[in-house]
């Protein structure tokens, strides 16, 4: 058997009865092997665990078999050691094959949509396969962030509904991904885990299956539990960055330096937690984990007004750095009709390709509606398409574009700024590239 078999009808795959033996040839199958679901695969592989690697996307597939995939170097090697062992690292799409594996984690993406309503179409598609699918003796684990009673309703309910007692016949568990994409400071074994079971028995089995990689569980005593823990994290910081935003502003307005106010603060050994300002928030977690617990308490009539004006000032950041560049073209003599600008790095955060949610897109896309010839470079992304439709290639000579003013969006590590002149006008948007002579804050 083909150790990469891609079929490309996922998730309308009929899925033939099993039989109840409780043997199993794999000990987990990841469902989703994007910036979530490969690393955990990887995890678990690294662990000793046997596992099916299963995505509905066989463009996914390929690019994880050929190794192309965004991992940091550490992920890469542990790719490269799984791809040589197929009999316990098996790649596929064929949703048959998931009643082999004891327990199945699914890490699918749950977005917003435009209006910042969730979109939970892959998320209840993936769990209607898994229940479908279930074994007796199997654990269903969801890890994909969402509301507090999604694991309930998108699994324990259809489970029962299939006739299976839930912590006798199969078993339900909850624990939220902790995943920071390109982040080589905390790896997945040092990052403890919280998971919360439908019953004692399911949460015992889900601390059993995470302790298989993970080095510490913190096991907590319901899957709302656990599920509201994810949302507590990310809210916090949510609220967090959009008070470091506010508070750029006020430092920029008063002439204060506002990482030098932040870095000062730091020093306090307790009670404070730095967070920086910064052109927006993008990828997964900050600007779009909060709204499940928004749009869950909308319905409810629960008001959760902190948390509301954060998101608003989050959502409204990419129009305040247009604003500035808009400024200062006009110190400049220059209006944005026809303007050169430049945007450096676009991605959402430094030293990974990962575009989703990117502040910077929505930026040229403003910066474009206003007139502005907008270009730029980024070599962690060589193409771009905006949600207005326009696309863009990586400037291979920024230097050449000769920009009325350019905005260091996301610098990465590998990032060369030696084209830049000494008369060039730069928007520092990361407020720390102190490097930069002449450079403007937001």
């Amino acid at each position: 058997m083909s150790t990469l078999d891609v079929r490309t009808d996922l998730w309308d795959a009929p899925v033939p009865p099993r039989p109840t033996a409780t043997a199993f040839d794999y000990d987990v199958a990841i469902v989703g092997l994007g910036y979530v679901g490969l690393p955990t695969a990887l995890a678990y592989h690294a662990g000793g665990s046997r596992v099916i690697a299963l995505d509905a996307s066989s463009r996914r597939l390929r690019t994880i078999a050929a190794r192309g995939a965004d991992l940091i170097d550490s992920d890469r090697e542990r790719l490269d050691t799984a791809l040589r062992s197929p009999a316990a690292f098996r790649l596929t799409s064929d949703v048959t094959e998931l009643s082999r594996a004891a327990a199945v984690v699914v890490c699918v993406p749950t977005p917003v949509d435009a209006r910042q309503v969730p979109d939970l179409t892959a998320l209840r598609a993936a769990c209607a396969t898994v229940v479908a699918a279930a074994r007796p003796g199997q654990l269903v684990m969801l890890t994909s962030t969402t509301y507090v009673g999604c694991t309930r309703d998108l699994v324990e309910r259809p489970l029962r509904e299939r006739g299976m007692e839930v912590g006798v016949d199969v078993f339900v568990a909850f624990s939220a991904e902790r995943i920071d994409p390109g982040n080589v400071g905390f790896a997945q074994e040092v990052v403890p885990r919280v998971v919360g079971g439908a019953t004692a028995e399911c949460e015992e089995r889900g601390a059993r299956l995470l302790a298989r990689y993970a080095d510490r569980v913190h096991r907590v005593s319901s899957l709302a539990t656990a599920e509201m823990t994810k949302l507590l994290e990310n809210t916090f910081r949510a609220v967090n960055i959009a008070l470091a935003n506010e508070f750029a502003d006020i430092c920029g307005a008063l002439d204060v330096p506002v990482t030098e106010v932040i870095e000062a603060a730091s020093t306090k050994p307790y009670g404070f937690m730095a967070f920086y300002p910064g052109p927006g928030v993008g990828g997964h977690c900050i600007p779009c984990d909060p709204h499940y617990l928004l749009w869950q308490l909308k319905a409810l009539h629960v008001d959760a007004g902190v948390i509301t004006e954060a998101m608003t000032r989050i959502a409204a950041r990419p129009r305040r750095v247009v604003e500035r560049i808009r400024d200062v073209l006009g110190r400049a003599g220059k209006g944005t009709l026809g303007a050169r600008v430049l945007v450096v790095g676009v991605t959402y955060k430094p030293d990974v390709a990962d575009l989703r949610e990117s502040p910077a897109l929505e930026i040229i896309d403003l910066l474009a509606d206003l007139g502005a010839e907008v270009q730029y470079v980024d070599t962690h992304a060589p193409h771009i398409h905006l949600v207005s439709g326009r696309e863009r290639d990586s400037l291979a000579d920024p230097g050449a574009f000769h920009p009325d003013v350019v905005l260091v969006h996301t610098r990465h590590h590998d990032s060369d700024l030696g084209w830049l002149d000494a008369d060039t006008v730069v928007v520092d948007g990361t407020y720390r590239s102190a490097d930069i002579a002449g450079r403007v804050l937001l």
